[in-house]
């Protein structure tokens, strides 16, 4: 598969997998931005990307800026029709402020296959052993 992409800023970086075998490619911040305590920022990638039709590309954290730094990616869904910018939503789970630097790593994404589903509204859906049970009603 070739995902083609258009840098929109001169100084964007072209996404790229670390490591042979890895199920995403990391994208890259085109701008610094200081995320305070609490507070969820978009940061800009300087790139926008082709993703095939019936396939999707979905946003994901890095592990080293979640984990260590408490930072969450807030996900996202990039339609194969979309070409636009590609930006990450970022909010800060910390108990510091954090930058982001410019052609620093931000997120990761994954291209998936997608199946297109046929809605049909009904008045009655088939049971299960689970049913109605919601969260917490596996238990611990």
């Amino acid at each position: 598969m070739e995902i083609r992409v258009k840098k929109i800023h001169k100084d964007a970086k072209l996404p790229t997998y670390a490591h042979h075998g890895d199920a995403g490619f990391d994208l890259y911040a085109i701008e610094s931005v200081s995320i305070p305590v609490g507070a969820r920022v978009l940061v800009g990638t300087g790139i926008a990307i082709e993703i095939p039709d019936g396939y999707v590309g979905l946003i994901w954290d890095k592990s080293g800026l979640s984990m260590v730094h408490g930072l969450k990616n807030l996900g996202g869904v990039i339609d194969a029709g979309y070409r636009g910018e590609i930006k990450a939503g970022v909010v800060n789970l910390s108990d510091d402020d954090y930058t982001i630097t410019a052609g620093h790593k931000v997120a990761q994404m994954l291209i998936q296959k997608v199946e297109r589903a046929d809605i049909k509204e009904v008045t009655e859906l088939s049971d299960t052993s689970r049913g109605h049970g919601g969260f917490g009603s596996t238990g611990k």
